[in-house]
């Protein structure tokens, strides 16, 4: 059994439950994906799946990556990742899975990369409260001391100031399915996800810990 997908975001909207109550929920297109490539502990020292996803042409793909591809399918991805799986014994290479291993009411849980917010000062990047607007006031938005004059005579790796904001990894646990369109390998999910409009997320069974 697959431990998780590939897929990418839709967006959000709303569905109606079957007692009237309005849920929100995220669309994920999940899959089709396609075993690229088997790792076992004989050759590679562990037990995972490759999966390719986002079809894509092969005469876009450098050679390196579609002689890789070549081995297992006639077609090329855009996204390769891999899942670490106990057993493989049941998979071949070549094999395409979708929404199938899902079911209506299982807990899953989505990995993705976040928005990018741009440069952003600490306010808004770590949530800092600022200062006085009060006449004669200078602190407004200022990150205020940052470091000590006599020892270290440094800033402290690691101190919250400001910088880029986003584009970071991140997990949402959890997270409940409420429909399943499997003829379009379509998954929504009740709350928001990590991400932008069609990017890339895993997509994992809740009681699977990877």
């Amino acid at each position: 059994m697959m431990s998780g997908l590939l897929g990418k975001k839709i967006g959000m909207t709303n569905v109606f439950a079957s007692d009237g109550q309005l849920v929100p929920v995220t669309v994920l297109q999940v899959g089709p994906c396609v075993v690229t490539q088997i790792k076992t502990e004989e050759t590679d020292g562990y037990t995972a799946l490759q999966l390719g996803f986002d079809e894509k042409p092969v005469e876009r793909l450098n050679k390196p990556v579609a002689g890789h591809l070549k081995k297992a399918s006639d077609k090329g991805f855009g996204v390769l990742r891999e899942f670490r799986e106990d057993s493989v014994e049941e998979i071949e290479a070549g094999a395409t899975i979708g929404v199938d291993m899902f079911s209506i009411g299982d807990k899953v849980t989505v990995t993705g990369i976040s928005k990018g917010r741009g440069f952003q000062g600490t306010i808004k990047r770590h949530g800092f409260s600022r200062g006085p607007e009060t006449h004669g006031n200078r602190n407004h938005r200022k990150p205020g001391s940052i470091g000590n004059s006599a020892w270290p005579a440094k800033v402290i790796k690691g101190k919250k100031l400001p910088g880029h904001k986003g584009v970071d990894q991140v997990t949402v646990k959890n997270l409940t399915i409420v429909d399943i369109k499997r003829n379009d390998n379509l998954l929504l999910v009740k709350g928001a996800v990590p991400g932008f409009k069609t990017g890339v997320v895993e997509v994992r069974k809740a009681d699977v810990k990877k």
